[in-house]
Order: C-alpha cells, then structure tokens, then sequence
C-alpha cells in the first residue's frame, strides 16, 4: 500500500525554484484549525514493534515506558494492565497480514479504537471488533473489484454484504450501550382533532422496567401533562337550508294483507 510522503525540499542546482511555497489563507486556516483540534485531544497511542533476537516484542511508542503505558491504558478505557496487555495482543493478531506484527496496521486499528473514545472495556472491545470487521470488509471490497469470474464476484459481494450489515450493527449496539438501554421518543407535528388528545413536546421513558408501582407513575405523569389539552366534542351547526315537510311515517294500525294464493285448477276448493 501507497504511504503518504512528505514533500521533498527544492533542489539547490542550477535552474531550479528555490522560493519556498506560501501556503492561501485557506490553506493556512486549515492547518491552523488542525493544529487546534490536536493540542485539544490527549496525547496519541502508539506502539512499536521492536525485534529481540527472532521474537518481536510490542510495546508503547513513547520515550517514557511508563507514561506510554498510561496513554495507551487511557485511549482504551482501562485501568487493567492486564486487560491492556491481552488486548494489544489481539489487536496485533488482527491487524497483521503475515506472521509478524505489522505495525502499521496495529496502529490503524489502535487509531480507530482511540477515535470511539472507549469508557470501559466493554466499549473497547467492541471497538476492537468494529476495527477487525472493517478491515475485512475493505479486504472483501478490494477482491470484489479485481475478480476473474462470476464465482469469485459472488462469494466476494456476499462477504462484502455480511461485513457491511454487522458493522452497522455493531454501531447500533454501541450506541445502545451507551444510552445504558434508555429509549427517547420525540413527538413532532402533531394533529389532533375533535375529541382527541395530545402530548405536546418530547416524552422520554426508560425500557425494561417491572410492571406495577413504576409504570402507574409514568402513566399518572402522562395524564397530569396532558391535562387541559382535550379538545371538547362540539355539536355540529345548523345548516342555512329552509325546514322541510316532515315525512308521514306509517302507523301501528292493523292493514289487510292481499291474498297471494290464487286457486289452483283442478283442485277442489277447501
């Protein structure tokens, strides 16, 4: 993979621009809210891979070993060591193509963990695990765009399509978790009608609560804020049309019924 360079100074022979370049303002305003951005956020996590003999060992890069150990332990949202140690191993295993640590893409995937901004281990796990699908899911992406037959284009765009459903869902999930299984219902634009009822502004309410004394308060709560925002049935109006006759209605009175029989030839008659 392409890594990013710095741009090389001007050359010092004949025939060349020496003039250094001056960057726009709106160059300069970037680079300057850049700067802003970096000072305001905590020191970065790093780490490096150093060789001892034909074992690689992983460590913070940092010149202090202990400061370095607190900065990676802050970036992931632990105090354990111990949890550090085993997580960094994960991460290691998980971010490298081949049988040594790529340091590289230890760091890429530390970079995406630090960017969630874990509060626990949970939370660190599971923006482990976001990092690992998503690095599966650009490895899928790259092969869906080189294939050679039909075959290889189907297992790649279903795996590609799978990654890409469960990173969604782990986002979910994290939100999830971290609202700590609070659900936020906001009502907007509502309509109410003759006889109705409305809630006006937002409610919210918790999930997984016990039937019994809680959900009363809540309903009480409910039917206290809505109080005095019925709106009352109203009658309908009279129309301008003039009255009418009224129309005879047919009495209780006895009638004679028409005989429908009619005699029947060659009979008798009864």
């Amino acid at each position: 993979m392409a890594k990013l360079r710095k741009r090389a100074p001007a050359s010092r022979g004949p025939n060349r621009d020496t003039t250094a370049y001056e960057p726009t303002p709106q160059e300069r305003a970037i680079s300057e809210a850049r700067q802003r951005r970096r000072a305001a956020k905590p020191p970065r996590a790093r780490i490096k891979v150093d060789q001892e003999g034909t074992i690689p060992r992983i460590g913070p890069d940092h010149p202090d070993v202990r400061t370095g150990v607190n900065i990676l332990a802050e970036a992931i949202g632990s105090d354990s060591v111990d949890f550090l140690d085993g997580f960094l191993s994960q991460l290691a295993n998980a971010g490298s193509q081949g049988r040594n640590p790529d340091e590289r893409g230890i760091n890429f995937m530390l970079s995406v963990v630090a960017g969630i901004a874990p509060k626990d281990q949970v939370e660190a796990m599971l923006a482990a695990q976001m990092a690992a699908v998503h690095m599966a899911t650009m490895t899928f992406a790259r092969r869906l765009a080189h294939v050679d037959n039909i075959r290889q284009q189907d297992s790649a765009e279903r795996a590609f399509n799978k990654l890409a459903r469960t990173f969604t869902t782990q986002v979910d999930a994290l939100k999830r978790y971290r609202r700590g299984g609070e659900q936020k219902v906001t009502v907007e634009h509502v309509h109410v009608h003759a006889g109705g009822q409305a809630i006006v502004g937002s409610v919210e309410h918790g999930v997984g609560k016990t039937a019994g004394r809680e959900n009363q308060d809540d309903a009480k709560a409910i039917t206290d804020d809505v109080k005095g925002i019925t709106h009352a049935h109203q009658s309908a109006l009279w129309g301008q049309d003039k009255e009418r006759e009224p129309m005879p209605i047919s009495g209780d009175a006895e009638r004679t019924v028409p005989d429908s029989r009619r005699p029947l030839s060659g009979r008798a008659k009864r």
